[in-house]
C-alpha cells in the first residue's frame, strides 16, 4: 500500500511545540505496523477552516494524486480535524479523492468505515464539531476586538507613522514613530495646500525614499486614526461610528478636513490641481508657432555629453526649434517691460482702506449672528447629554450626535475668531507684498516654482502667445493689465496715437482720494483688480481677498 502522510497545525505556537513532528511519528509508526510504504510526508502550517484548496500542501497532494492516482492507495492523517475543519470541504474532497480517484482517506484516531451507511453522520460529527468550534472562536475574537476598539485602543497593526510596542506577552500599545510621522505630517500639509495633485505629491515623496502604493496612500489620507479617532465598524445592525482613541494624534483636524475637501473635490475656490510639469518647459501650454499657429511642445534630448531641453513646433520642428533656457529668459525679459501705473495702484490703496473701515462694522454684526448660532449648538449638546443620562439615547446615538454638534461648534468658533482677530486688519504688509509682485513679475517668472509660474502666466494671458525666436506677441491681455500697466498696447504692437496718455482710462475710474458718484462702477473696477490679485492670494503671497469677499457685493 502506497501512502501519503499529511500533518497539519494552524498556528506558529503549535509548530514551535513540535506538534508536526509528533503527528509524523505516530503516522509512521502506524504505517510500520501495517507494512505500508510511505511515498511522501507533507507538513502544513495553515488553517483548515476554508472550504477550498487554500492550503498549499493540501493542494500539492491533490495535484500529485490527480497525476499519479494509480500509484497512491491512501492518504493518512492523525484526526479528521487535521484533514479539515470545514464540513463542506470534507464532503467535497472525500468525493474527489475516494469516489473519483479511488484513493482512501484514513484517520488514525477517528477511523470511519465508508462501507457503512452511517459514514456521513460520523464525518459530519468529526468535521462539523471542529467547524462549530472555529465559529465560536471567531465570534469571541470579533467581540473582543470590538470591545477593544470601543475603549479607544488600536486592535490591529498600527498604521504608518505609529508603531506597536509590546508591554507583555498579551498586551501592546501604540507609540508615534517620529521619523515616519514627520513625513506623513509633511504629506498632509502639502495636499492641504491644494497646489499639487495628491498623486504627484506621492511620487515626490517616493523619490525621497518614502515608498507607499497609490491605494494605500489615499487610504492613509482618509484615515481618521491620524487625528486621534478609532473606527468602530458596523456590527450586528449597529452602524459604524468613531470614538476618541488613546493614542496621540499627529495631524490636526483643520488640516485633515482640508485634505478631505480636496479629495472630494468640494473646494471650488481652489485652483485646479495640476499634473507634474517639467520646470524647464513651463511655457509649453502657452506658446504657439509663428508659421502654422500650432502649439509649441518640448522635450529633453541627450548629446555632446549632456542633456538639453528644447521647445519646438508640434506640427513641424523645422518651423521653430530653440533651447528652452533661451526661450524662458526672453519671456522673462518680455514681462519685465510691463511697468505698473502709479495712479491705478494709489487708487487701489485708497479704495482698499475705505472698504476695510466698512468691513469692521459688518464683521461685528456677523460675529453676533455666529455667536447666537454657537449658543444654539451648545444648547443642543447639553440636551443630548441630558437625554443620554436619562437613558433616552443609546451610547452609539449619543456619540454620533455629539461628534456632529462638536464639529459644527468648532467651525462656528473658527469663523468667530477669524472675524474678531485684529491682525486681519493689518493689511499694509500684504498690500505691499502684492504690489511688489506686480512690480517684479519678471523675477517671479525666473525664480518661482513651476506651479506659481503657470498660475501667473494664466492670469496675465487669456490667449496664446506667439514666439518667433526673438519676440513675443499676443492679441489679448487680462483686462486688469490694461489698467495696471502702461505698455500693453506697445507690447501688442499697437502704435501710440498723438496725444494718447493715461487719460484714456481716467474717465472710467475715480482718481485717488475721491469718491466716485457711480458706486457700481467703482466696485466693478475693484473686482477687476481683485481678479488679478486673486492669484497672489492662492499662492500665499497675500491674504487680501477675504477682506473684499465680505465687503464687495454685486
Amino acid at each position: 500500500m502506497n501512502v501519503i502522510l499529511y500533518c497539519r497545525v494552524s498556528s506558529d505556537e503549535q509548530s514551535e511545540n513540535t506538534s508536526l513532528d509528533f503527528q509524523e511519528k505516530v503516522l509512521r509508526a502506524y504505517c510500520s505496523s501495517k507494512q505500508y510504504e510511505v511515498i511522501m510526508c507533507k507538513h502544513e502550517d495553515f488553517s483548515a477552516k476554508h472550504h477550498d484548496l487554500r492550503r498549499p500542501e493540501m493542494k500539492s497532494i491533490f495535484n500529485y494524486c490527480r497525476k499519479h492516482k494509480n500509484e497512491i492507495d491512501l492518504i493518512l492523517f492523525l484526526r479528521w480535524d487535521r484533514f479539515s475543519r470545514s464540513a463542506e470541504f470534507a464532503f467535497a474532497y472525500k468525493r474527489k479523492f475516494m469516489d473519483e480517484m479511488g484513493i482512501r482517506l484514513i484517520s488514525v484516531e477517528n477511523p470511519i468505515d465508508f462501507e457503512s451507511p452511517d459514514w456521513a453522520t460520523l464525518l459530519g460529527v468529526y468535521c462539523g464539531s471542529a467547524q462549530s468550534e472555529n465559529n465560536k472562536i471567531s465570534k469571541r475574537t470579533k467581540d473582543g476586538i470590538r470591545e477593544t476598539l470601543i475603549k479607544g485602543r488600536c486592535a490591529n497593526k498600527a498604521p504608518r507613522g505609529y508603531k506597536n510596542v509590546r508591554t507583555d506577552k498579551h498586551s501592546t500599545h501604540i507609540e508615534i514613530d517620529d521619523k515616519k510621522a514627520a513625513i506623513i505630517q509633511n504629506i498632509f500639509n502639502e495636499v492641504a495646500k491644494g497646489i499639487e495633485a495628491p498623486c504627484y505629491i506621492r511620487r515626490k515623496f517616493q523619490r525621497q525614499g518614502f515608498n507607499i502604493p497609490e491605494t494605500s496612500f489615499f487610504e492613509m489620507l482618509r484615515n481618521k486614526f491620524y487625528i486621534g479617532k478609532i473606527r468602530v465598524p458596523a456590527y450586528k445592525g449597529e452602524p459604524e461610528y468613531y470614538v476618541n482613541g488613546e493614542h496621540e494624534a499627529i495631524i490636526d483636524e483643520e488640516t485633515f478636513y482640508k485634505v478631505q475637501e480636496i479629495l472630494d473635490g468640494k473646494r471650488k475656490k481652489t485652483p485646479k490641481l495640476s499634473k507634474a510639469i517639467n520646470p524647464d518647459l513651463f511655457l509649453r501650454k502657452f506658446l504657439i508657432c509663428p508659421v502654422c499657429g500650432c502649439a509649441l511642445t518640448g522635450a529633453t534630448s541627450s548629446g555632446n555629453g549632456g542633456k538639453y531641453t528644447y521647445y519646438f513646433c508640434c506640427n513641424n520642428q523645422k518651423h521653430i526649434r530653440m533651447r528652452a533656457e533661451n526661450v524662458n529668459e526672453e519671456f522673462a525679459r518680455y514681462t519685465a517691460q510691463l511697468k505698473p501705473n502709479k495712479t491705478v495702484l494709489d487708487l487701489y490703496n485708497e479704495i482698499l482702506k475705505d472698504l476695510q473701515s466698512e468691513h469692521k462694522g459688518e464683521s461685528k454684526k456677523e460675529v453676533a449672528a455666529l455667536q447666537n448660532e454657537l449658543s444654539t449648538i451648545q444648547k443642543r449638546i447639553n440636551n443630548i447629554e441630558d437625554k443620554y443620562l436619562d437613558g433616552d439615547l443609546t451610547k452609539e446615538q449619543y456619540n454620533r450626535m455629539l461628534e456632529r454638534y462638536t464639529k459644527e461648534a468648532s467651525s462656528m468658533q473658527q469663523q468667530i475668531e477669524m472675524r474678531e482677530n485684529p491682525n486681519r486688519g493689518n493689511i499694509e504688509p500684504k498690500l505691499n507684498y502684492s504690489i511688489n509682485l506686480i512690480n517684479n513679475i519678471d523675477s517671479y517668472i525666473r525664480n518661482a516654482s513651476v506651479g506659481v509660474k503657470i498660475k501667473l502666466i494664466s492670469s496675465m494671458f487669456p490667449e496664446k502667445i506667439e514666439f518667433d525666436g526673438k519676440t513675443y506677441r499676443t492679441n489679448s491681455y487680462n483686462k486688469v493689465l490694461d489698467l495696471i500697466y502702461q505698455q500693453t498696447n506697445e507690447l501688442r504692437g499697437v502704435e501710440k496715437k498723438n496725444g494718447e496718455s493715461i487719460s484714456t482710462f481716467s474717465a472710467s475710474v475715480p482718481r485717488a482720494g475721491t469718491r466716485h458718484r457711480n458706486h457700481r462702477k467703482t466696485k466693478e473696477f475693484i473686482f477687476l483688480i481683485i481678479s488679478y490679485l486673486h492669484l497672489s492670494y492662492f499662492l500665499h503671497f497675500c491674504h487680501i481677498l477675504p477682506i473684499f469677499c465680505y465687503s464687495v457685493h454685486f
